[in-house]
């Protein structure tokens, strides 16, 4: 089984703007059940599904399996849950380890979040100056729940 373990924090400022390298995703979800999310995602030339369990403090089970581009386009345009998400995401490298941070669009714009994938929920890292509070466990934060309560309806 595929584990992911992950914190996500608000942004505090503008000094990760220019860092690491940005690329636009397109994902929706085929299920946003909370006990299982099935997600299509496109990021630049590739395409995932994506299974996820429900959430056990920051961890979760995760299985990730590449599927043909046109496949993808065709599940986000005719079978995934409207609206789809669509961002912006900076993979930023600080003190050995990698920030995504995500810049959402359309129905999500203006909202800001960091994440980082950890080896364990205990696993100790550096906070770059420009991370703010946690919102790991808010679940307004998850990308499932903002197809159905957008940030701009907050």
């Amino acid at each position: 089984m595929g584990v992911e373990i992950e914190r996500k924090f608000l942004l505090a400022g503008d000094a990760w703007r220019g860092l690491g390298q940005a690329v636009l995703l397109r994902q929706g979800y085929l299920s946003s059940a909370r006990e299982r999310v099935v997600r299509v995602r496109i990021e630049g030339e590739q395409a995932m599904l994506t299974i996820k369990g429900a959430n056990v403090g920051a961890t979760r089970g995760e299985w990730e399996y590449p599927i043909p581009l046109a496949d993808a386009a065709e599940l986000l345009d005719g079978l995934c849950e409207q609206p789809l998400i669509e961002k912006v995401r900076h993979r930023i490298e600080h003190a050995g380890m990698v920030w995504e941070v995500d810049e959402f669009l359309g129905a999500n714009a203006g909202l800001v979040v960091a994440e980082i994938e950890l080896a364990s929920e205990d696993q100790p890292f550096e906070k770059p100056e420009w991370i703010g509070v946690e919102v790991s466990g808010d679940a307004r934060y998850y990308n499932a729940n903002l197809i159905r309560h957008p940030f701009s309806q907050w």
